[in-house]
């Protein structure tokens, strides 16, 4: 039986952009170690972008402001590196020692409800519910961070490039004159992705200076480190603040017992709750304009295609593909299909 030549021509055009789409994030995942810095250093960039413009409209000349963010990132780069770095090592040597206990724990726990006539799962079962492996993903998880972070030279280069280009292109706008074009999707894309990243990133930094803070009264090993993992992971919605919290309380309870872990866990929930619930809120407005199945879809996929790095940069990801898809009449309707749920707009007409 043939297939009509009308439906082949009207199905061609959604054939060749899926398979152009499936083309483009094979050569993504094909050049993943060469985009992770280049994406890793646009990010800090735009995070950098508005103390450089405070510094340039107060007639700091370009070259000094540059200078002093640069310094500003070269500073925080030795206190990670002398702090988090230690901490990271020793973490990571003590890793196999610390999943030993919890698995000997999680033993001991099924051995204890099996003396009250509760199903003890067969070792199988034990295997597929390994608490110790959340222990083991976050050791991996961090090495993949310092990983990228071993090309600090090209992305702090790279970076110190972008400033420079991004108080150079208004000056080039201004020579192209009435043939440049329009920059008003521009502006509203930079304006919505550098709002998100100056809110998120003050929420982020007090989140994990309180974490720190918690888990150094509790005794917890390595609070620095984990409170790093907390402003990392609070870049991602809903489930990042969960991810983060997992092995800071394992580690407790392997460490310090049961009321230890309950006492960090019971932590994360009240700083998570007041930043996420009252502060955020407050001013980010409605939000980063993302469904909560899509901030879990694109955690997912660009944690996949990029690895730890995309799982950080998931949502400002998703949001550059959602503002350039609102910018195409043709394609705003899967914008839509992107963002939060909205309320219908109720006519007020009386009806005839």
């Amino acid at each position: 039986m043939s297939v009509p030549s009308k439906d082949i021509h009207q199905h061609t055009p959604l054939l060749l952009t899926g398979a152009c789409l499936v083309i483009i994030i094979a050569g993504v995942q094909a050049a993943a170690s060469l985009l992770v810095p280049l994406l890793l250093a646009l990010f800090i960039a735009c995070i950098c972008l508005p103390p450089l413009h405070w510094l340039v409209e107060r007639r700091v000349p370009a070259l000094w402001a540059v200078l002093l963010v640069t310094l500003g990132l070269g500073l925080l780069g030795a206190f990670l590196s002398i702090f988090i770095g230690a901490s990271l090592a020793d973490f990571s040597q003590n890793l196999p020692t610390y999943q030993a206990r919890l698995q000997g724990q999680t033993t001991q726990l099924f051995t204890w409800l099996s003396n009250f006539g509760i199903h003890t799962p067969n070792k199988m079962s034990l295997d597929a519910f390994n608490p110790a492996a959340a222990m083991g993903f976050a050791g991996e998880l961090l090495s993949g961070f310092g990983n990228v972070l071993a090309n600090t030279f090209f992305i702090v280069l790279t970076v110190i490039f972008l400033m420079f280009e991004a108080l150079a292109l208004p000056h080039k706008w201004a020579l192209i004159g009435e043939h440049a074009p329009s920059t008003d999707a521009i502006n509203t894309f930079l304006d919505s992705v550098n709002q998100y990243l100056i809110i998120k990133t003050s929420v982020s930094l007090a989140t994990g200076v309180v974490v720190s803070i918690w888990l150094s009264i509790l005794g917890v090993d390595y609070p620095l480190l984990w409170g790093l993992l907390a402003v990392l992971f609070n870049y991602v919605p809903n489930i990042g603040s969960i991810i983060a919290a997992v092995p800071a309380v394992l580690l407790a309870m392997v460490q310090l017992g049961v009321d230890a872990a309950l006492y960090t866990g019971l932590g994360y929930i009240a700083v998570n709750l007041i930043m996420g619930n009252v502060i955020e809120p407050r001013f980010m407005g409605k939000g980063v304009g993302l469904s909560t199945l899509i901030v879990f879809v694109s955690l997912v996929f660009w944690g996949w295609l990029l690895g730890p790095v995309g799982m950080l940069l998931s949502v400002p990801l998703t949001m550059i593909v959602k503002l350039a898809l609102e910018a195409n009449p043709k394609t705003q309707w899967v914008a839509v299909l992107l963002g939060p749920d909205v309320e219908p707009v109720k006519s007020n007409a009386p009806a005839s």
